[in-house]
């Protein structure tokens, strides 16, 4: 039974979640988060034992309503709840929302009293924050939910016979990507609800040139109940089923409805200006002309292959860059870098794309292998050089654009060049000519190194998610930028009638894509309102003039009751926002903090919750409690790498939907103790194995793909004064008996032999070793990362102890990835628990520490007692680690494991016996 299955029953409609007190006898509700959990380092998620086999909350009302004008998107979620019970209850309220929107409202109403949330600058909530988590009450956060969300969760305690309803508004402007605008509304229900529908109304005075809509759970019998009706310049969309057309099976309480809900739309384009809105002394205007030439690019591929892109990475981008290279335009040339510690090119200069041309660049792709360091700076010096070098000597159209696209996965690492060198080396390099792209491949790339980079060079930078379908990531963004149309794109307006203007001048206008401006009239005398757009095009400049003229909304929509008048400001102000946010992370330090300054103004004018807000709502004093606070923040995309690292999550690639599990890690590090993270429940367990240096330890045992680990542990130089004898592992051995490999790894080498053949490295190298099996990255001093064929994936980091210390010595961490890809059969200390592993964790009790509470778990048949504490995970911070809290689990890990650790006790490094 999974984590949440044990709370009970958890309700998510149209991005809208309930969590509700359990059917199960003695089940759990959570009613803490695991991340205020690891925010405060805090002791225990505040569980509280539930005894009721009756269903006692009913969720009647679950609404989702967005409104979409003029690409401006309000949204409203709607969720109400009685409480049944003759006692209080705690109740979660979970949305999940795009990461592009800002929270602009949230309200709880409880027994006629409403609760609205305020919106306050980061810092002054934070300190409100640690003051309510300091005294132990409950403070939300919102936390990245995959590639495009983020969840906001929210909880009160309702008292008995009582109603609550739930409302969050957000907003965003939608961006039109290959051509088109798409509505994302998360739809994971866990049970049916009387009254559920998502309702979408699309307000276009330009003309809705379509309209689709996907949902991958939109069975046949479902399909017809999606109601959709499209005008002129006007659609609705409305989804509504019934109770019984909700559910799997007749009777049951589960339900067929789990996914997203996709509106995708466009719009007429109309030839010349664009399209441009005036509302309550706001404009905004949307310029995306139809039916232009594309103009030629000139693109040098600057690709990334040193050795932590091994395996998969590796030939994912092998993949995408024949599909891109195929896609190529005759008139476009190309170049390509790939890179490591040293910097190779394929040809001199930049090749035109003929088909003769093209056909040897991607044999020459099929060929390119990781090993090495990250040196960047090189390699990007050495693209800008060539294009350069290129247009003196007029081998590139006159007329055409000049870009770099880097993927990398990685910190620069294989240079001299700091991080700050490599940006202005760039930046100087290519004298405001080029556009750079960088494409972040995994969670270990320095992603804000690249998006500072990218947007000194008129370009952006990309995430690309580790995945089976980072393939199509890597195509889709390049099919974004593939097709030039406009370069320099200036809008201009007459400067005694706007004032406030965004952004104006655009570097490049791509095909399928949209410039989009806004500012405030400084009257409304529109007789002076004369707009011009200025671009250069393939063979000739684009220069168009006209006045623009406001429409009358009352004649377009006869009859319509206009949602929000003022959306126009509104719009206005999120893309100004916007725009300041990106701005804030370059310049010099006045520039930032000026431009900052202004965005925390307007997001707090505005009520927008954006990464320098928070929004702060109190919830209502109880029998438990007084008032205590909840805090809803907005992750910068840092953040949520960040958390993402800490959470080490699996995201499944949405080519394969039918791997809905998140596999858990497991690694042991320290003195030693064994971690046993488990995603899909957002916990983890722990334990130690307490025994005499020299002891080997069976930890990973495959016997159907032959996959061997050992590991020996080490004890302190001699008894501390505590008396207390540390040990650690110090040497550990891997063997693949299909594949014919064989590796030593200890504190102060690694021994690796395959086919006959021994290779030494040491930890003081940093290196890149490929064959045909087996793939090594070794840092320097730090990590070894060892990548079996088609298989597993270890890590092993070497812990560096002052070499006078009186006590301590170096010793290795091992942590295990991709452990989903070995077999039902494997076992081993770490092994047994590859596949997951069931408990249940109840009556919470104050245990010998305060911070540290004793429980009760349920595993294997067995009662044990239990204690909350911390394990550390160094793979995202060598040195100082990150906590993570788990379940300890005391004497040797008795009752977890499968017999007694002494059952795995081997004779020999290389032994299973």
């Amino acid at each position: 039974m999974s984590g949440l299955q044990g709370v009970g029953l958890l309700l998510l409609w149209g991005s809208a979640c309930l969590w509700l007190p359990g059917l199960t006898r003695g089940a759990l509700i959570i009613s803490g988060t695991s991340e205020a959990l690891q925010e405060t380092g805090g002791a225990a998620r505040s569980l509280q034992k539930r005894s009721t086999n009756e269903l006692t909350v009913e969720v009647y009302s679950v609404t989702v309503d967005c409104t979409v004008t003029s690409r401006f998107a309000h949204t409203v979620m709607t969720s109400k709840a009685l409480n049944k019970a003759n006692k209080s209850q705690e109740i979660f309220f979970e949305v999940e929302l795009p990461k592009t929107a800002f929270i602009s409202n949230f309200s709880m109403e409880i027994e006629g009293q409403v609760y609205i949330g305020e919106v306050k600058e980061k810092e002054k909530a934070k300190k409100q924050y640690e003051k309510a988590v300091s005294s132990g009450q409950t403070a939300g956060l919102v936390k990245a939910s995959g590639r495009k969300m983020e969840k906001f969760s929210v909880s009160v305690n309702i008292a008995a016979k009582s109603n609550v309803t739930f409302v969050l508004t957000y907003e965003e402007l939608l961006q039109r990507k290959l051509g088109q605008y798409e509505i994302l509304t998360r739809v994971k229900p866990k049970q049916p609800v009387q009254d559920f529908q998502i309702v979408t109304n699309i307000y276009e005075p330009q003309g809705i040139a379509f309209v689709e809509t996907h949902a991958n759970f939109l069975s046949n019998e479902l399909l017809p109940l999606v109601e959709k009706t499209v005008t002129d310049k006007k659609a609705h969309i409305s989804f509504s089923p019934t109770l019984d057309q909700q559910r799997k099976c007749r009777g049951c309480d589960e339900t067929i409805i789990d996914g997203d809900f996709i509106i995708k739309y466009d719009v007429n384009r109309a030839h010349g200006l664009g399209d441009i809105q005036i509302v309550n002394g706001y404009f905004v205007h949307f310029f995306a002309p139809p039916d232009l030439p594309r103009v030629p690019k000139n693109v040098v591929f600057v690709i990334d292959r040193s050795g932590s892109m091994s395996g998969h990475k590796m030939h994912q981008t092998r993949e995408a860059l024949q599909a891109i290279l195929k896609d190529l335009h005759e008139e476009d040339h190309f170049a390509l870098i790939p890179f490591d510690h040293s910097t190779e090119v394929w040809r001199e200069s930049l090749t035109k794309a003929t088909k003769e041309n093209l056909s040897e660049a991607l044999s020459y792709v099929s060929n390119i292998y990781s090993r090495g360091s990250t040196n960047i700076n090189d390699a990007m010096l050495r693209g800008v050089n060539m294009l350069i070098k290129d247009r003196q000597e007029k081998r590139l159209p006159e007329r055409s654009i000049d870009m770099i696209i880097l993927l990398t996965d990685g910190n620069p690492d294989g240079g001299k060049a700091s991080l700050p060198v490599i940006q202005r080396n760039v930046r100087t390099a290519t004298g405001g000519n080029m556009t750079v792209f960088c494409l972040g491949f995994g969670n270990d790339v320095d992603y804000p190194f690249l998006d500072v980079m990218s947007r000194e060079n008129k370009g952006i930078a990309r995430r690309i998610f580790e995945g089976s379908d980072a393939t199509l990531q890597l195509q889709g963004f390049y099919d974004e930028v593939a097709s030039p149309l406009l370069l320099e794109v200036d809008l201009r307006y007459p400067d005694n009638a706007v004032d406030f203007l965004t952004t104006n001048h655009f570097n490049q206008l791509f095909n399928g894509s949209e410039i989009v401006v806004a500012g405030r009239l400084t009257d409304n005398d529109l007789d002076n309102f004369l707009v011009e757009v200025y671009g250069q095009g393939f063979e000739e400049d684009f220069n168009v003039q006209g006045q623009a003229r406001a429409l009358d909304w009352d004649v377009i929509y006869p009859g319509e009751e206009y949602i929000f008048g003022d959306f126009t400001e509104r719009l206005w102000a999120y893309l100004t926002i916007q725009q300041l946010l990106d701005k804030s992370k370059t310049g010099t330090s006045d520039e930032k903090a000026n431009t900052t300054a202004k965005a925390l103004d307007m997001s707090l004018l505005y009520s927008f919750v954006t990464p320098l807000t928070s929004m702060v709502v109190t919830k209502p004093e109880t029998e438990d409690g007084p008032e205590s606070p909840l805090i809803a923040d907005k992750l910068t995309e840092e953040q949520r790498q960040l958390a993402e690292r800490t959470a080490h999550r699996y995201i499944p690639s949405q080519a394969h939907p039918v791997m809905n599990y998140l596999p858990p890690t497991q690694y042991v590090d320290g003195d030693p103790h064994f971690m046993i993270e488990l995603p899909d429940r957002e916990d983890a367990l722990c334990f130690n194995i307490n025994d005499k240096p020299g002891t080997i330890f069976n930890l990973v045992r495959d016997p159907t793909s032959g996959i061997l680990v050992n590991g020996q542990i080490i004890g302190d130089k001699k008894i501390p004064p505590d008396g207390k004898i540390n040990t650690y592992f110090w040497r550990f051995g891997i063997v693949h008996k299909t594949l014919g490999v064989r590796l030593e790894v200890t504190t102060e080498d690694i021994w690796v032999l395959q086919d006959g053949k021994q290779v030494k490295l040491l930890w003081t190298d940093t290196a890149g070793l490929k064959g045909p099996n087996v793939d090594l990255l070794l840092t320097k001093d730090r990590s070894l990362t060892v990548t079996l064929r088609d298989s597993v994936k270890f890590v092993i980091l070497l812990h560096k102890v002052w070499k006078s210390h009186p006590y301590h010595r170096d010793y290795l961490g091992f942590y295990t990835l991709d452990s989903h890809l070995l077999s039902p059969s494997v076992h081993g200390l770490l092994g047994q628990f590859y596949h997951g592993i069931e408990f249940e964790v109840s009556e919470l009790r104050p245990g010998e520490v305060p911070e540290k509470p004793d429980a009760t778990m349920f595993v294997k048949g067995q009662e044990l007692n239990v204690t909350r504490g911390w394990q550390r995970d160094f793979r995202g911070d060598v040195k100082n680690g990150e906590n993570i809290p788990c379940w300890f689990i005391h004497s040797n890990g008795t009752g977890l494991l499968d017999g007694t650790f002494t059952d795995y006790i081997v004779s020999g490094l290389f032994k299973t016996v």
